[in-house]
């Protein structure tokens, strides 16, 4: 069952509009940054964030069960229009597909569904970023972050299995990226994590590391490569945590945006 409730900046927004402190059109577009949304006794929403700062909010399926996730994609597709969830499982997106409840993508590679409802207004692209990954196994983390700055309007250049072990794979897809205007770019890298290091060393542009949770014993579950990207020497390179693909694409998004002069649609 899903609910609205209002909570105190709710009603402190309705008391000024009543005494004349507030329009009505100003209190509109507030109200559309505050709304908040209680489904069940389990989830509650923040459904203005994507309004607020242009990222939307990104809902983490492991956790919950079937029916919730199904519930909590609902009330997205009904209050934003779209929504991105980050590590669902093959039968958790089957339920949302066979729910019917928007449009809906499921990349199993990197495990992100995305469902959009009838009517959407997808973000306009502005901004260019660029998503590199070490090797094959980065590859799901990398797609993560990709997918969340395609949803944020950011036009995405990828180019996988890139790592240190080969180096020369490295200078074709990265001038490639330069030379289409990328203001950031994500690289994904487990193991020793050393090529963020290298990337961060060659370009002018921000660079996310984004360590994964692929390596050998001792260090491995990304460890050795989240400790590798923090002790780098290569300025401009900051470092998100072991596979948070959703963080490392917010951040890259946020910047390719700002890069390309976007502000977040009034409305």
């Amino acid at each position: 069952m899903i609910e609205n409730h209002p909570d105190d900046s709710l009603r402190e927004l309705l008391d000024a509009v009543a005494d004349g402190r507030l329009s009505a059109a100003e209190a509109g577009s507030r109200l559309a940054d505050l709304g908040v949304c209680a489904v069940g006794d389990y989830a509650r929403l923040d459904l203005g964030r994507a309004r607020r700062k242009h990222v939307p909010e990104i809902v983490y399926a492991p956790g919950k069960t079937i029916s919730q996730l199904v519930e909590i994609v609902a009330a997205f597709v009904r209050g934003p229009g779209a929504v991105l969830c980050s590590k669902t499982s093959p039968e958790q997106a089957q339920a949302v597909l066979d729910a019917d409840a928007g449009e809906a993508d499921y990349d199993e590679r990197s495990r992100v569904l995305v469902v959009r409802g009838v009517g959407y207004v997808a973000a306009a692209e502005c901004g260019v970023a660029g998503v590199l990954a070490a090797g094959t196994g980065d590859v799901p983390a990398a797609e993560e972050a990709a997918a969340v700055c395609r949803l944020m309007g950011v036009r995405v250049h990828t180019a996988y299995d890139v790592g240190v072990a080969g180096l020369h794979r490295l200078a074709g897809p990265l001038k490639t990226m330069l030379d289409a205007g990328v203001s950031a770019l994500v690289v994904a890298a487990g193991m020793e994590g050393a090529l963020p290091s290298v990337v961060a060393g060659m370009v002018d542009v921000p660079v996310i590391g984004l360590p994964t949770s692929t390596g050998y014993g001792l260090g491995g579950n990304g460890v050795a490569a989240l400790l590798g990207m923090l002790q780098t020497c290569s300025p401009g390179l900051s470092v998100v945590n072991v596979d948070n693909g959703v963080g490392a694409g917010a951040t890259a998004a946020l910047i390719a945006r700002r890069a390309g002069a976007c502000r977040p649609e009034a409305g």
